[in-house]
């Protein structure tokens, strides 16, 4: 069994996304935990970790997500754990998912020191179990430079071993291979691949966006997975919205106060995928029997327009079990982009 804990110097460098890139390229069984979570689900009160109970559905793992992680606050794990308790948790993680496969995947918290005060940071998961660092960066080429020279200089690893770095996230692809990438390896970082930014990978599926904004779905979504490339905030009149070119782009929702039949009518016959009602207003029968005649969903939220504007500038845009392109574009960029058999030799 390849085992490999996946961390990273900043917050949504990709982490889970390259996990599943990769184990989608390989084709091979894998087992994951999330030794301490940080994005919380609650359901049906139970807690378990985002990334945990994805990587559960995508793959089809019979573990439950709950028992993937050890805990989620650092006051309670203070109180209950010391080193020697936190390795012998790891281990039992390890035992109790990890039988009969091929990869193993820890992964943890939104950044490498995450987790350091209750043991469960990067480095030492992966010297409690034995396991390589898989460093994964991202961002401009100047932050993605001063990450991996500040891991080099100021952090010891210890008796860890580095499976290698994906560079993730690359918006100047071809400037950077040719001007950073050559630079990185001079100084002995075991590049294992850099993956190009694709715009594709951050945009938002409709029942995404109103599972987050906690959204009241008035007429059915007939194609919940599609991808909202646009926003626009309806707050002005129609004469104006209908001048602007944002308003005439395809794969865009438009935000307005339930109240506003015109600029309603006026998404509806622009196409609009949906129309987000704010200030919770619930349009009038007539025009949600006119709402599903054009097949617009509308999706009914308590907060005005630009606290929704706020919010959605804000989400970051996770990927979701039904994300089928997304995953198969994960999928293609790793077996591109990234050197599996120096990763791995399968």
């Amino acid at each position: 069994m390849y085992k490999f804990v996946v961390t990273s110097l900043r917050q949504s460098a990709g982490k889970t996304s390259m996990i599943i890139g990769i184990s989608k390229a390989l084709n091979s069984s894998i087992a994951y935990i999330k030794p301490m979570g940080e994005r919380f689900l609650y359901r049906k009160k139970r807690l378990w970790d985002y990334d945990a109970a994805l990587v559960t559905n995508i793959f089809g793992l019979k573990e439950n997500p709950e028992e993937m992680s050890i805990g989620f606050h650092h006051s309670k794990l203070h109180s209950v754990l010391d080193e020697k308790t936190t390795r012998e948790k790891l281990h039992e993680l390890l035992t109790n998912v990890g039988t009969g496969k091929e990869l193993f995947f820890a992964e943890c918290g939104k950044d490498i020191t995450y987790g350091a005060s209750v043991h469960l940071d990067a480095i030492s998961v992966a010297e409690q179990i034995d396991a390589r660092l898989l460093i994964v960066v991202s961002g401009n080429g100047d932050a993605i430079l001063d990450d991996l020279f500040f891991l080099k200089k100021y952090i010891r690893a210890g008796d860890t071993r580095v499976a290698g770095v994906i560079i993730n996230k690359v918006s100047n692809f071809s400037d950077f291979c040719e001007t950073r990438l050559p630079l990185i390896r001079n100084h002995g970082f075991d590049v294992l691949g850099v993956v190009p930014f694709y715009k594709e990978l951050h945009y938002f599926s409709l029942s995404y966006l109103a599972d987050r904004l906690f959204a009241k779905i008035i007429t059915p979504e007939d194609n919940p997975n599609c991808t909202v490339k646009n926003i626009f905030i309806g707050n002005m009149s129609v004469d104006t919205a209908l001048k602007n070119p944002s308003f005439q782009v395809d794969d865009k929702i438009v935000i307005t106060s339930g109240d506003r039949s015109d600029m309603i009518i006026a998404a509806m016959e622009s196409h609009a995928i949906a129309v987000i009602l704010t200030n919770n207003i619930m349009p009038s029968g007539n025009l949600i029997a006119r709402a599903k005649q054009f097949n617009t969903p509308l999706l009914l939220v308590s907060a005005d327009i630009f606290d929704i504007a706020r919010q959605i500038e804000n989400m970051e845009p996770l990927l979701t079990k039904n994300d089928s392109e997304k995953i198969a574009l994960l999928e293609e960029l790793v077996k591109s982009h990234i050197n599996l058999k120096s990763l791995t030799g399968l």
